[in-house]
């Protein structure tokens, strides 16, 4: 076994884990901004479909000229504006999945480039203070994939969301929450947990 192969892995898990960390919280920021937004999103698609059935001009609104279009053309711009932020959003959520893929790879790659001084005992072996390298480099593959996944889900939803398709834009709140894996986020909190004590050890 060779120590300088292990000590120069582990402080590249280090580094992975730290970045996944600091992600994890950015990550959760955009997401909780999003839900707002995709709320704003449906409340004004129902809005303008109220709009759209109500014969303004039998109302005592009647007596304000072009009130219907005045008032589409706002709604609409609203809608136009939640859209592009949202688009704002997803591209943090893009900029953590390049962020944890970078760093996940550069483990990968510094554990093949010294694969030959890592033999299974090594990589299998834990303590109290360490997971064992292979679980850890399970973890960052599932982590990976869990940002992967949910940044292009997200991203495939916004893109198919127009503004003149109101069943859609409706139904956007519903679609997005249904996106949501807590069991994908519950497996990236106990892998953070459980190298606490191994992030602190350097």
């Amino acid at each position: 076994m060779s120590q300088p192969a292990v000590l120069k892995l582990h402080q590249e898990l280090r580094k992975c884990f730290q970045n996944i960390k600091e992600n994890q919280t950015v990550w959760r920021g955009v997401l909780d901004e999003c839900s707002s937004l995709v709320s704003s999103l449906g409340n004004l698609a129902e809005q303008l479909r109220a709009l759209k059935r109500t014969e303004i001009e039998k109302t005592p609104l009647g007596t304000f000229p072009n009130l219907p279009e005045l008032l589409q053309y706002k709604l609409l711009n609203a809608i136009d504006t939640v859209l592009n932020q949202l688009r704002e959003k997803v591209n943090a959520f893009g900029s953590v999945r390049d962020s944890v893929i970078k760093h996940v790879c550069a483990v990968f790659k510094m554990y093949e480039q010294n694969s030959d001084s890592l033999p299974i005992s090594t990589c299998v072996a834990r303590c109290a203070l360490s997971p064992s390298i292979s679980d850890m480099l399970e973890w960052l593959q599932d982590t990976e994939r869990y940002y992967r996944i949910q940044y292009m889900q997200r991203k495939n939803l916004l893109q198919i969301l127009k503004p003149d398709d109101l069943t859609l834009l409706e139904s956007a709140p519903k679609r997005w929450l249904s996106l949501a894996s807590p069991d994908g986020e519950e497996r990236i909190s106990d892998a953070l947990c459980q190298v606490s004590f191994f992030l602190e050890s350097d």
